[in-house]
């Protein structure tokens, strides 16, 4: 079986941070996001696999070789963002005629059992009940509870079950030739060619889909949701102890993951706070954030905030002799009248 895994995405609603780096790098509770996807499939058994790349894409690949060497790597290049479809199509040349295929999106994080998943005798799809379905492919389901239609992004969802972006397709030949008909024909909604076109096509051919239920799934395409799922994260992992050398007259308020060579000086840090390598917080108070590698804090309070790599922060002094019944307001608000 190989492992597609689509990074090629600008990450726009991530920006400034994606300006500089992909959004499947950015860390959460002391991991990368694609690092989380890729451990979770060598514990599996599987090691092959193609990543299709495009904006900022030299990065994906230096991380992936650097740090997986055991794991036999592939890279499609998407030129042209036109959608998971398109960037799924792009693998074509990288897969053997019905090898088995295992996709799973760059940005999501999903906790399931894969083994029972792998061991699916049909092609199977992961889904999860959500509460507002319209910004997601939608799965319809028929009386008997067998998949009946699959709908992207629908005005009027008849179904609040959403594909979590796991699917695995064991009539890999039929899928590429169904994307090469979407491409060629550039049927595609929004400038996108969907994968759940091609998915429909299939089932028109005959092809039975399964579906297997996932409980924990982390979406990590906006701030607020990347900072909840390393919150999250950081709750079901176990607590490190930091090193005596990079903690100095500092308090941690778990649960915190501070990566090697960081150094915390006179500060406050946790709950839910990642630090990268090698940054420095000297004075701060830093809670539910995600600092970057070689990060520099100073004088500074952060709480839900992303600070990126290689920044420097510094917050301002005051030296203050008040009297009394004095209020002072630093927040630079203006107050109504």
């Amino acid at each position: 079986m190989k492992v597609i895994i689509p990074v090629a995405g600008a990450g726009t609603k991530l920006r400034p941070l994606t300006y500089t780096q992909p959004k499947a790098l950015i860390p959460v509770a002391g991991k990368r996001i694609l690092d989380f996807i890729i451990d979770q499939l060598l514990e599996v058994g599987l090691n092959e696999f193609v990543f299709v790349v495009g904006y900022l894409g030299e990065k994906i690949k230096d991380h992936v070789d650097s740090k997986y060497p055991q794991i036999k790597a592939d890279y499609a290049v998407q030129a042209d963002r036109l959608g998971v479809g398109h960037a799924i199509w792009t693998t074509k040349s990288f897969v053997k005629p019905d090898e088995e295929i295992l996709i799973v999106l760059g940005d999501t994080i999903v906790k399931v059992d894969l083994s029972e998943v792998l061991k699916s005798p049909k092609s199977t799809l992961g889904v999860r009940k959500v509460d507002d379905p319209r910004d997601f492919g939608v799965v319809e389901f028929d009386s008997k509870g067998k998949i009946a239609g699959l709908v992207e992004k629908p005005k009027f969802p008849k179904s609040n079950m959403a594909l979590v972006g796991v699917y695995k397709i064991k009539e890999s030949k039929l899928l590429f030739e169904m994307l090469s008909q979407l491409v060629e024909k550039e049927m595609k909604e929004g400038e996108e060619i969907h994968l759940t076109d091609a998915i429909m096509l299939m089932m028109g051919k005959g092809v039975e889909f399964d579906s297997f239920r996932v409980d924990n799934w982390y979406d990590c395409g906006k701030m607020e949701i990347l900072l909840e799922t390393n919150a999250k994260l950081l709750k079901g992992t176990e607590y490190v102890p930091v090193d005596k050398e990079m903690l100095q007259n500092s308090i941690l308020i778990q649960p915190v993951t501070i990566a090697k060579g960081t150094k915390l000086m006179n500060s406050i840090i946790g709950p839910f706070v990642t630090i990268g390598e090698n940054a420095s917080v000297d004075a701060s108070i830093v809670s539910n954030s995600i600092i970057g590698d070689f990060a520099n804090l100073n004088n500074v309070r952060l709480t839900n905030s992303i600070i990126g790599s290689d920044t420097r922060v510094t917050g301002s002094k005051q030296s203050l002799n008040i009297g009394d019944n004095t209020e002072i307001d630093f927040s630079g608000e203006k107050k109504k009248a």
